[in-house]
């Protein structure tokens, strides 16, 4: 008889994830399937318990098996259409909700939003902003609405290659995760990024080329005393900051992750005299 515990046993992945997926297909919660670890698993969905353990076994991410991911204490809908939102982000929007919190009608500009994770996040923690999000893939775009719309957040929602299709207007923040990762860098052929969008990951270049855009074309859309926050590679934080004193942005620094890591670069629009 295939029951809980069985079914999990012998999926051969690790316990915590066999669980996670056990629990999304019956909608059970862990301590259920604890104490039901002799139930019987009926058919119907035991089938989809091992469709999905076999996707897993072959490297597919959790976070598009299960079809959403948890960030910053919000759960967002997932695809491969869009980035797996990372711990790594958090930083850039908790710094984004530190410039905004105290500003009612602060306007923020998330760039290349994929799921929304950014935007949808600030909406939620700094309800007195006003959010606007943009991407070039109307997929993406699809994804990020549905998270807003979950979430009951406010987010205006644009189609956009960079600032190409942008309506006019000046925003106190403008944020991004843009694809960084070096076009020959091995990592895009290992793990979850596999399975990720590729031109979520990298700009098919020196990993410097959409940055370089964002910050070159942020003063057209920067009030005065405006601010830049970009999510970079674990070794561009120098690079970025160079970008930024070049294009005429002052109080330029850098903000390490949990791990040391030198991970967000910004500046601020220098006042006009």
């Amino acid at each position: 008889m295939n029951t809980v515990h069985s079914v999990i046993a012998q999926s051969g992945l690790p316990l915590l994830e066999a669980r996670m997926i056990v629990g999304h297909v019956l909608n059970v919660s862990r301590a259920w399937m604890i104490a039901h670890d002799s139930d019987a698993i009926d058919m119907e969905h035991l089938e989809s318990i091992q469709d999905m353990f076999r996707r897993r076994l072959a490297g597919e991410p959790m976070a598009y098996i299960l079809g959403q991911r948890e960030f910053m204490g919000l759960v967002f809908k997932t695809n491969p259409s869009v980035l797996i939102p990372r711990p790594d982000t958090e930083l850039l929007v908790e710094t984004a909700i530190d410039l905004l919190q105290n500003q009612p009608g602060a306007m923020m500009l998330d760039m290349g939003t994929g799921s929304g994770a950014i935007a949808v996040s600030v909406a939620h923690y700094c309800p007195q902003a006003v959010v606007m999000a943009s991407d070039k893939s109307a997929e993406a775009l699809a994804v990020a609405r549905e998270n807003a719309q979950n979430l009951a957040v406010r987010v205006g929602f644009v189609e956009s290659d960079w600032y190409e299709q942008l309506p006019a207007g000046k925003f106190d923040l403008i944020v991004s995760n843009p694809p960084y990762i070096h076009h020959a860098d091995s990592h895009l052929e290992q793990g979850d990024l596999r399975f990720e969008p590729p031109q979520a990951l990298t700009d098919f270049s020196d990993g410097l080329s959409a940055i370089r855009k964002i910050i070159a074309g942020a003063g057209d859309f920067l009030r005065d005393g405006g601010w830049v926050w970009l999510e970079h590679g674990w070794d561009q934080a120098e690079n970025v900051r160079s970008l930024l004193i070049e294009a005429g942005f002052v109080n330029v620094e850098s903000r390490k992750d949990l791990s040391g890591i030198e991970r967000i670069s910004g500046g601020q629009w220098a006042i006009s005299e």
